[in-house]
Formats: structure tokens, sequence, C-alpha cells
């Protein structure tokens, strides 16, 4: 039985390195969406329209984010492994292939939304709802998503640092610029929200300014630390002086990267999809949907820190070409995160009647919202359990399996299920909700049988 434990509990020196990486990330990232929790609330309590506008625009914009986060993830498995391997050059190449690809997804998204927002927005105002709400809202939408476009270069750049620096070791400094981020962030809305100090009323666009303004700021930090201590980022020496990456290495990058990329852009638009299937229902999904959406994130953050950790300490020791310890280590972060989970689903449906009444939004919202958070609470095991696989099979390179692991089922079984469940049928919004939850217990199972085969274990850097 001691023996069959230890599979799974690892030591104090273990459980030390782990959080000396997860926490700096836990507490930028919990900030960062406790104080956009705040903001919520705060373009919340202008009014219910302003809320859904923003939610949808977030919505749209969250598909930048993450093909950002899935194009930047498959160079950095390429950085922490160069990293392990102690490889300051190759750390550069990838770096400079970030910039690249940064660059083209910046402008093609910045394309999109500028000549079809209208179109995108319009999609998810399809409900049951008053005509003058919809076009309260679409309204709203275009407000924030106007000032938005503004924040997209800051993203892209900031991402590529903070990244890069955590993917070798250096997690404090994103945490501390996050730290300033949101404070800047925060004092902002508070003031060009509600018209404070004697500025104008800016609602959903004092919103948006805030955000802008804090993402430049948060960049600035991190360039200008990572540039003034080389001695702890030498990688960054001479990293402008050209944008060459080796062509060898360059097509191991586009080849092992672009499957997370496609994965994350379908993953993402398949979210968004399934949110404008709940929105059939009417506005007041909308709005209850968003609450969900933001609430989550600031308690999902623990796992989600747990899948950086395996990308990561996993990474690392693949690079060193230690496979044993990367197995063993990579199986007790997959029980450490779930255990944490399951604490933080009590707490989800403990609270889960008390957050929307932070809203100034009708009853029906704040019931549907309550709904959804106490039957998030149910899955959170389920959906560490699925994060900290993924993380798992994408750290050896294996970008093809994570693709359809992810994306594929999204898109096979996720989507078409909610196009079903909403168009065909009047089954309530929760219970569609329940259902696609249930879906994903398959991907469990596929999933643990993946990881416990171990053909992820890979090392990727050996002769780049």
């Amino acid at each position: 039985m001691n023996v069959y434990l230890r599979k799974f509990i690892g030591d104090r020196q273990f459980y030390r390195r782990v959080l000396l990486i997860t926490v700096p990330i836990m507490v930028q990232t919990g900030i960062t969406n406790f104080v956009s929790f705040l903001d919520n609330i705060m373009v919340g309590r202008v009014g219910t329209e302003q809320m859904s506008g923003v939610a949808i625009v977030n919505q749209l914009i969250m598909i930048y984010y993450l093909c950002l986060f899935g194009g930047f993830a498959g160079a950095g498995i390429f950085t922490a492994q160069f990293y392990g391997k102690g490889d300051n050059e190759g750390v550069r190449y990838t770096v400079r292939y970030k910039l690249i690809l940064g660059a083209v997804i910046l402008s093609v998204t910045a394309a999109v939304l500028i000549f079809k927002g209208d179109a995108l927005i319009g999609m998810f105002l399809r409900g049951e709802s008053g005509a003058g709400d919809a076009e309260a809202t679409f309204r709203y939408a275009k407000e924030y998503l106007n000032i938005m476009l503004l924040e997209l270069p800051a993203f892209a750049f900031t991402q590529i640092y903070f990244n890069t620096l955590r993917e070798c070791s250096e997690t404090v400094v994103p945490m501390k610029a996050g730290l300033v981020a949101v404070f800047v962030n925060l004092c902002l809305n508070y003031i060009l929200i509600y018209g404070n100090f004697g500025f104008p009323v800016l609602g959903v666009r004092g919103a948006a300014i805030a955000t802008v303004i804090a993402r430049y700021i948060e960049l600035l930090i991190a360039v200008i630390w990572a540039h003034t201590h080389m001695d702890r980022c030498p990688y960054l020496k001479g990293v402008y002086s050209s944008l060459r990456v080796p062509p060898e290495l360059f097509k191991k990058i586009f080849i092992t990267g672009t499957p997370l990329l496609i994965n994350e852009f379908l993953w993402s638009s398949g979210v968004a999809f399934i949110a404008q299937s709940y929105s059939l229902r009417g506005l007041s999904v909308i709005a209850a949907y968003n609450i969900l959406g933001v609430i989550n994130n600031v308690f999902n953050v623990v796992f989600f820190a747990m899948g950086d950790a395996i990308a990561i300490i996993v990474g690392q020791h693949l690079g060193a070409g230690n496979l044993k310890k990367a197995r063993e280590e990579d199986t007790k972060i997959i029980a450490f995160s779930v255990v944490i989970a399951m604490g933080v689903a009590v707490i989800v449906a403990l609270s889960a009647p008390l957050f929307p009444q932070l809203y100034n939004t009708n009853e029906e919202v704040k019931r549907l919202a309550t709904e959804f958070l106490l039957m998030q609470a149910v899955f959170l095991p389920q959906m560490a359990f699925l994060h900290t696989t993924y993380f798992t099979l994408r750290s050896g390179g294996k970008t093809i399996i994570t693709f359809l692991f992810d994306s594929f089922f999204m898109w096979t079984v996720n989507v078409p299920l909610a196009y079903c469940l909403s168009r065909f049928t009047g089954i309530y919004v929760i219970h569609i909700f329940m259902f696609m939850q249930m879906a994903d217990l398959i991907k469990c199972v596929v999933g643990f049988v993946m990881v416990k085969k171990g053909t992820w274990m890979n090392n990727i850097v050996n002769g780049a």
C-alpha cells in the first residue's frame, strides 16, 4: 500500500519545487482573474446589456488569446528543453519564432475583428429577447471592441516574454508585472467606468481603456526587467539583432507547434460556438454564463498552474534525458491537481448562491448563474485531470495526439451535441450544460490510457 501511495504522493522536496513554480503563477493569474472578476462586477453593476456586450466581445477575443497560447506553447516545448539542456542559442531561436508567429496571428485577428466584428457579435443575439435589449447589447459590444483592438499587440508581446521567462524557471517577474498591471486596471476601472474624481462616465468604454493601459504597463515592466538582467536572461542577448531561425529548427518547431495552434483555434472557436448555442435560450443565459466564466477563472487558477508545472518540470526532465523522473513526477502532479480541485469544488458549491448577488441584474440571471456554478463544481476534478493530462501529452511534443484529444473531440462530440440539444430540443439550458460536461468523461478515459502508455516521453531537442 505504501509503495502504491508513493506513486502518487511526492516527498517534501518535490512539493516544494512544484509550489516554487506554481505559487507565483497562481498569485499572478489569481490576482489577474480576481481583478477581472471585480472588473466584470463593475460593468455588471451598470446593467445587464453592458455586461452581456462585454462578455460577447471577450468570448471572441479569447480565441485570439488561445491561438497565441497554442502557437507559443509549441515553441515553448523547445524553450523548456533547450533551457534544460543549457543551450541559450536554442532558447534565443525559439523567442524569434514566437515573434514571427505572434505578428502573423495578430494581423489575421485584427483584420477579422475589424471587418467581420459586427457579424460575429450578431451571432450571439439571436435568442429570445426584446429587440431593444439586443440593440443595446450590440451597441455596447461594439464600443468595447473598438477600443480593445488596441490591446491586441500588447498582449502578444507580453505573452512572448512571460512564457519564455516561465519556461526558463523565472516565474516571479511575470507575477510582479501582473500585480502592477491589475492594480492599475482596477484603479482605472473605478475612475473611468463610473466617472469618479471628475472624469466622465464612460461605462464599457472606460473598462476597455483601463484594460489597454494596464496591458501596456505590464509589457513595459517585463521588457525592461528582462533586458536589464541579462545575467539571468542570457538567451535574450542579441535576440533582436535579426529574426533568423535555422531552417531545420524552424521546420521542427512549426511541425510540432502548428497542431497546438490549430488545436487552440478550433478549441476556442468551439467554446465560442457552444456559448452561442447556450445564447439561443435568451440574453439572460449570456449574462449568467458570463458570471460562471469569470468566477470559474478565479477558482481554476490552481490546476491551470499545475498544467504549467508539468510543462516546465516534465519538459526540463525530458530535455535532460531523464525519462523515468519525468514520468514519476508527472503522475504526482496530476494526482496533486485532482485532489486540490476537489477542495476548490467544495468552495465553489458553497459560494455559488452568493456571487451572483454582486451583480446589478435581474433575478433570472442570478438564478441561472447559481445553477451554472453548482453544476460546474461537480465537474471541477474532471477538468483538473483533463487539463494536466493535456499538458502531459504536450510536454513530449506529441502535439498531433493533443490535437485529436482536444479540438478533434470538441468538434466531433461537444459542438454537435450543443448544436442538436440547443436547436432541436427544449431541454433546460442547465441540463444542456450538464450533458456537455458528461461528454468529457470519454476524454478522461482516453487521456488516462494515453498517459499510462508513456508514448509522450520524448526528448525532442537532441541534435537540434
